[in-house]
């Protein structure tokens, strides 16, 4: 079965603020569980196409997409080591650094490269652990996927040693395929959010400016955001139009962290429940409709489906949808589209 499923880990130094960013985007209090080492919790993304459909469906239910996070307390002797144990499965990382207490952008980005650094070492050694093995063993001991991995690999402990991280090595998908077995770290999606002083809010453009990295920067103060966490939403928009402010940080962030992992959202309405499903980007409707059940993948027969733009724009009426022609019967081959709102015809 495809793996909806994704989770994103949270990294950074300490005192950097990642437990604090933790638990304003996910509501699960880190500190409270500090004498676990790993802390799980779900990021709601917000989506205003989601709060309209139930605003119109008023349902029982309401499941909108969410986004897993996943913090680690690496304290004692061996912290790497809780670290690699329990985020190396994930799927993206959101790294998190510094902005507030050192002086200047050069000692942020320094702080950004010595954790990066250590990402980028733990990989060059897995690899020249590999090829040290494959060198010992003979041609026929050689499995393809092997013989497929030992040809990528010279070229990317080239990379690893310029100091760059795997995804700079512009490896196509099918790349990525044959190393899965290796969870690289630098070869996952990246997010650098820059925890900044609340009297500096432009200190996180200054340093993606000197960083020059690919990956996306963005730029977040925990402080006023773990105060407006703590407000209901009717006070958060008070205290968001006196900061001249259209939503706070930790949504973009969430969102961020959604599109880097290449995940999307459709949805399914109605009085009971409406809820957004997530998938990857590129799936086809019985897929999709696998994500739901297994059932409505094995029996598919159509798709039912508006997008949520023709819907708002034939003033949120199913019928009016349906007589301009919009609403669609989509079969097997048919790709979904973020905001679609799909109906599945199934037969088990």
């Amino acid at each position: 079965k495809e793996r909806f499923f994704m989770e994103m880990g949270i990294l950074g130094l300490s005192q950097s603020g990642k437990s604090t960013l933790f638990e304003i985007m996910t509501g699960v209090k880190s500190t409270a569980h500090h004498n676990e080492t790993v802390v799980r919790g779900q990021a709601s993304v917000p989506d205003e196409r989601f709060d309209k459909l139930v605003e119109i469906y008023k349902p029982v239910k309401i499941s909108p997409a969410k986004v897993p996070f996943v913090d680690v307390h690496a304290v004692g002797d061996h912290p790497w080591e809780a670290i690699r144990q329990n985020l190396s499965g994930t799927d993206g990382i959101l790294h998190v650094v510094d902005g507030f207490s050192l002086p200047d952008v050069p000692l942020s980005i320094e702080a950004y490269r010595k954790l990066e650094d250590e990402l980028i070492l733990a990989d060059l050694l897995v690899i020249e652990k590999k090829l040290e093995r494959l060198a010992k063993m003979s041609k026929k001991a050689i499995s393809p996927q092997e013989t497929a991995q030992n040809d990528l690999l010279p070229g990317l402990k080239e990379c690893l040693e310029a100091g760059k991280p795997l995804r700079a090595a512009k490896l196509t998908s099918a790349d990525v395929f044959t190393l899965r077995s290796f969870s690289f770290w630098t070869i996952k999606p990246e997010l650098v959010v820059v925890n900044v002083a609340e009297d500096n809010p432009t200190f996180a453009d200054q340093f993606a400016a000197e960083a020059k990295l690919t990956e996306p920067v963005m730029g977040i103060c925990c402080k006023i955001e773990a105060e407006l966490a703590g407000l209901d939403p009717a006070e958060q928009k008070e205290f968001l139009a006196t900061m001249d402010i259209a939503e706070p940080a930790f949504g973009r962030i969430i969102r961020g962290a959604f599109s880097l992992l290449g995940r999307m959202s459709f949805f399914t309405v109605g009085e009971d429940e409406v809820k957004a499903w997530v998938i990857p980007v590129q799936t086809k409707a019985p897929k999709a409709a696998g994500a739901i059940h297994n059932d409505f993948e094995r029996g598919f027969i159509k798709a039912e489906v508006m997008h949520y733009d023709d819907f708002v724009a034939h003033n949120c009426s199913t019928a009016q949808v349906k007589s301009s022609g919009k609403l669609r019967l989509e079969g097997k081959e048919y790709i979904v589209q973020d905001g679609d709102i799909i109906t599945f015809r199934f037969n088990v």
